[in-house]
């Protein structure tokens, strides 16, 4: 398990607007969501108003889960983006898929778990901590891989991209929401402006930590433009990779096969 494809390690890594050792990173990333995890959807709401659920709901429409399938959702430790595929899957199919969430962080698979006792007539679901570089599943284990807003927070973002190439079975696919560095022009004027001004305070004000989310938003603005992660994402083995924007270009739907 858990044999990389991995790229050469970089002499440094981007933690916001810090340069800091690779091993470093993950530390503060994972003290970032450790911090923040008890309050984590909470601030997803306030930080977009809402708009989040939209995107989530249309990155489960185009993950179209089925009921045969085995899907790993990476960084997915809430769960929000695993009962939406869950709700989806049912609605349609009248079943579920069985879906395996993987996490960095016990602090946020804890939420994810109370969240999924919650649920009424919740089904089972996997669950397992685990770095997006180096996952702890077996080669073509899964019909599909999952990461939403989480390939951003990851050291080695081309590790990562091998390995959801890694632990696809053959004809599987991969797909990724996240946000992207820039917006349509004026857009992105105002969203700079918003980010960076308000989400801190929001984050201060809500989960009691402004510099989690100081870092949050400095690490969308160091994250790969669309165009170059797809680059990345053929380059991992992940083949035919295409993206959409939505939201005048503040988040793309992120896809790819493993052939």
């Amino acid at each position: 398990m858990g044999k990389s494809l991995n790229h050469p390690p970089e002499a440094g890594a981007n933690f916001g607007y810090r340069e800091v050792a690779p091993a470093e990173k993950t530390r503060l990333v994972r003290n970032v969501f450790d911090n923040v995890s008890s309050r984590y959807d909470i601030m997803n709401d306030a930080m977009s108003g809402g708009v989040h659920r939209l995107w989530k709901r249309e990155f489960a429409r185009v993950v179209a889960p089925r009921p045969d399938e085995a899907i790993l959702d990476v960084a997915g430790g809430t769960g929000d983006i695993a009962f939406r595929l869950l709700d989806d899957c049912k609605r349609r199919f009248g079943a579920a898929p069985q879906i395996t969430l993987c996490d960095i962080n016990e602090e946020m698979l804890s939420v994810g778990r109370e969240r999924a006792r919650r649920r009424e007539g919740a089904e089972p679901l996997n669950w397992c901590v685990g770095n997006a570089e180096c996952l702890p599943v077996e080669d073509m284990s899964f019909a599909k891989y999952t990461i939403s807003f989480g390939l951003r927070n990851v050291t080695d973002i081309p590790a990562a991209l091998s390995e959801g190439a890694r632990v696809l079975k053959p004809g599987g696919q991969w797909f990724c929401l996240e946000f992207t560095p820039h917006a349509l022009p004026l857009i992105d004027e105002l969203y700079e402006r918003y980010s960076f001004n308000l989400i801190p305070r929001l984050g201060g004000w809500i989960a009691g930590d402004t510099d989690s989310y100081q870092y949050l938003v400095e690490s969308i603005r160091r994250f790969p433009a669309a165009e170059k992660l797809a680059v990345m994402a053929g380059e991992a083995g992940l083949a035919r990779p295409k993206w959409r924007t939505m939201s005048a270009g503040i988040v793309a739907i992120h896809s790819g096969w493993r052939l």
